[in-house]
């Protein structure tokens, strides 16, 4: 299998590549923050890998872990896997070469993200998953929003703008990952209330925009009447409003996932309908908060879920501030 490839290219990597620095960039678009003397933190290091920063609901979520750590005086080291799932075994390696206290990784795909872990694990690491699950790994505990809850939500809402009857499509996320089975089971379960509504297509887009346009075009060939979309992040679903043109938000409806910036100024502006809004920097600051309690062996729960809600035009000034 792919993963298996993936798995043992990242542990070959491991042994030939030397360990980063903590601060500055790398390949891999290595960064530090850190504050001294402030009285949570101590000298404690944590090491951070993040799936793909080439998302804004990433570099949200890397911007609330630097801020927290930088708030409790803790030195965070960021790294890029760039979605590429032997390139973050690799970066954990290193994190454990530099006896990094705790690490938090954000799996590029929950399963292949198992023997990083447990590299972590076989040297007394604790681990936080953020944003992502890990299946096969021991964590210390995953901070990650409801998307089981979410995907419903996106259900209801994407059948209350299209009026409970009519062809939809979802725009599916990187296959593996925990957030898109969990988004998709969520939507799969809340749109069975809606008889009227059918499921035509199914697609993985990979939470790209650029392969957002490229599936929502060929979908519309094959399914011009298409009345809904449901995309299970907002970079994806801002790909699906370009194909759609002059549709968007007219003839077709579309929900999103995420309530990025990018995605509240759609909602805006009338052409995606709704996104159910997560709060990347409140997730990279719990996981930073729990990775210091880890370290010190505070008990954490298993998980810490971090709520969501249907943005739209109604409600956007909750979201912008404005």
């Amino acid at each position: 299998m792919r993963i298996h490839a993936l798995v043992a290219a990242g542990a070959a990597l491991a042994l030939g590549l030397t360990a980063c620095g903590s601060a500055g960039t790398s390949s891999a678009g290595t960064s530090s923050a850190s504050s001294a003397g402030a009285a949570s933190g101590g000298d404690v290091k944590i090491g951070m890998s993040i799936s793909t920063l080439n998302n804004p609901y990433f570099v949200q979520l890397r911007a609330g872990a630097e801020a927290e750590a930088k708030k409790l005086g803790v030195t965070l080291t960021v790294t890029d896997a760039q979605n590429d799932a032997s390139q973050q075994v690799n970066q954990v390696q290193n994190f454990t070469s530099q006896s990094m206290k705790a690490i938090i990784i954000n799996p590029v795909d929950s399963d292949a993200a198992a023997p990083a872990v447990k590299i972590a694990e076989r040297s007394s690491i604790p681990v936080i998953a953020v944003d992502r699950g890990v299946n096969g790994g021991k964590v210390a505990q995953t901070v990650a929003s409801d998307n089981v809850a979410g995907g419903k939500l996106a259900a209801e809402q994407l059948a209350k703008e299209i009026g409970e009857k009519g062809e939809v499509v979802v725009l599916q996320g990187v296959p593996g990952t925990s957030a898109s089975r969990d988004r998709g089971q969520g939507f799969t379960e809340g749109i069975k209330a809606f008889p009227g509504i059918k499921v035509v297509a199914q697609q993985p887009a990979d939470f790209d925009r650029a392969k957002g346009l490229d599936v929502m075009t060929n979908l519309l060939q094959s399914h011009p009447g298409v009345t809904g979309v449901f995309a299970e992040n907002d970079e994806m679903a801002l790909g699906a409003l370009k194909a759609l043109g002059a549709k968007a938000g007219k003839d077709v409806k579309v929900v999103g996932f995420d309530g990025t910036p990018d995605g509240l100024k759609a909602i805006e502006a009338g052409t995606l309908a709704a996104s159910i809004a997560q709060q990347p920097a409140l997730l990279g600051q719990q996981s930073v908060q729990n990775a210091v309690k880890a370290v010190k062996s505070e008990q954490l729960q298993a998980t810490a879920n971090v709520p969501v809600k249907v943005a739209t035009k109604d409600n956007l000034s909750e979201f912008t501030g404005a």
